[in-house]
């Protein structure tokens, strides 16, 4: 007798078989979970995938490692992300040489530079005060950017801390050296450590309206300018039947509105629509501009950000309000040097008549994340709606407020989203086919990102309810003030806007 073949596939794969005909959902059967630290690796492995993609035309992204000036060697240990061989640097001014005393350095060190020396770039329109070089290469083969910045910093540190201790005296504002020089780090939708991006991937909503609801009062608002640097507008918005009782006056240039490949919706599609519609809720009134600069895959880098904005914010014709949901951890937590030189230079920094709201966050810790991190930022990290702190939400001294950060709903193309991180695969392996979502012009989301828009059209609509409407900070702090008195959030700090 001949006998019958056996079986290829193994038990478990039996068990799989059978689990995926049973009655339960595939997406999260009630089985073992899977393991989080693999799901959040793979999950930032898929993220920084999706900027290297849209990066692809202007040269790759260089990923640093989170424990020192090094490359990662792998993806999913990506601390911040910059462009390889290129640095933002101060220029000269009439009172410091800092663009001369970057080159010195290479000058001291030709055992390293072997007489190669940065070269200035003028084929960008950087603002004053802001140089870009091209960075050149070490004979040690370490990294040109990493390792050289960190370098130049500290013998910048160990010096002025010479000088330090000789002049006791001096001001507090004194005790560091201004940054001489950073990478030109890539700004991402809020992340990067295991979430680069927001917390979840848009989620088709159970609701058939916005949360936060709609202001009843359409006034609320009046006479206060919001600008939204985020990945763009999607125009159909405020047209589409569902949004346009709230959205339908959204601003946006031509060059910042987001366009759908038919009706994909990409990676970050949609999240300046979906910000620029939580301000609205909160403060139906307000004028919103959203300016698309997140056009790479939800991030760009500082260098083009600065171009951007350097044209379209006036610094004659100020908002009163910029909503940033976007950042990035830094070079020795030195900053953003590029953004905060825009910001200087257009008076932003100094100015009580602007006030710079941002996203602290998604890394669930407390590393600095700039720009929210910056004293002049009101930094807003998430919390849920029983008030604690969302899992995801990055927390600290230099986090500011709080706002419910977690499943929002609000503006959202209308098309097709296929997911790309891995808790949204299948649930045991985290591979093979994605989910494919539908949506009709609403999306529920998480992320701190969210939370930020909150804190903004909180402090519109206070600012117009008082007859405030060229002081934001004084509205920031009377509303603080009005918060805390109704009980603290995280870490004692107030948490703004409803719940």
């Amino acid at each position: 007798m001949t006998e019958s073949p056996r079986p290829t596939f193994s038990l478990r794969d039996l068990f799989e078989r059978i689990r995926f005909r049973l009655p339960w959902s595939p997406i999260k059967p009630p089985i073992a979970k899977p393991d989080p630290p693999r799901v959040d690796a793979e999950r930032l492995r898929s993220q920084v995938a999706v900027v290297r993609r849209a990066f692809r035309e202007n040269g790759d992204v260089g990923v640093a490692a989170p424990d020192g000036p090094y490359l990662a060697k792998d993806d999913a240990d990506a601390n911040f992300l910059f462009r390889p061989g290129i640095a933002l640097v101060r220029d000269n001014t009439d009172d410091q040489r800092y663009f001369d005393e970057f080159v010195d350095f290479f000058t001291r060190r030709d055992d390293l530079f072997g007489g190669r020396a940065p070269v200035r770039r003028e084929d960008v329109r950087l603002p004053d005060g802001l140089v870009m070089v091209d960075m050149p290469s070490r004979s040690d083969e370490a990294d040109s950017v990493l390792v050289t910045l960190d370098e130049i910093d500290k013998e910048r540190r160990a010096q002025f801390g010479d000088r330090e201790r000789s002049n006791e005296d001096d001001e507090e504002e004194d005790k560091e050296p201004p940054v001489l020089a950073q990478p030109d780090h890539v700004l991402y939708v809020t992340g990067p450590v295991g979430n680069l991006c927001p917390a979840i991937e848009p989620e088709r909503p159970r609701e058939t309206g916005p949360w936060p609801p709609v202001n009843p009062d359409g006034q609320v608002g009046d006479g206060v300018r919001v600008s939204v640097v985020d990945t763009g507008w999607w125009t159909a918005a405020a047209s589409h039947p569902t949004t346009k009782q709230w959205v339908s006056d959204v601003y946006a240039d031509k060059e910042d509105e987001e366009h759908l490949n038919g009706t994909e919706i990409h990676e970050y599609a949609g999240h300046g629509t979906f910000v620029a519609g939580v301000i609205k809720c909160l403060a139906p009134a307000a004028r919103v501009e959203v300016e698309g600069v997140l056009t790479h895959g939800g991030a760009v880098s500082e260098s083009e950000i600065c171009e951007q904005l350097n044209e379209a914010i006036n610094e004659n014709d100020l908002p009163q309000l910029i909503s940033i949901s976007a950042g990035s951890r830094t070079l020795n937590n030195n900053g953003l040097l590029g953004l905060e030189i825009l910001l200087a230079t257009k008076g932003v920094i100094k100015n009580v008549n602007t006030l710079v709201v941002a996203a602290a966050g998604n890394d669930g810790d407390d590393e600095k994340f700039y720009p929210a991190a910056y004293p002049w930022v009101v930094g807003v990290g998430s919390v849920d709606p029983d008030r604690k702190r969302s899992k995801f939400s990055n927390f600290g001294k230099w986090v500011k407020v709080y706002a419910r950060g977690r499943d929002l709903v609000n503006a959202f193309p209308v098309g097709t989203y296929t997911c790309h991180y891995p808790e949204n695969k299948n649930p045991q392996t985290q591979s093979g086919t994605p989910e494919v979502r539908q949506f009709d012009g609403l999306a529920r989301w998480s992320g701190t990102s969210f939370a930020a828009p909150m804190v903004t059209g909180a402090i519109a609509a206070h600012m117009s309810a008082t007859g405030n409407t060229t002081h934001p900070w004084r509205a920031y702090n009377e509303l603080t003030t009005a918060a805390a008195a109704a009980g603290p959030g995280p870490d004692g700090k107030p948490i703004i806007g409803p719940l």
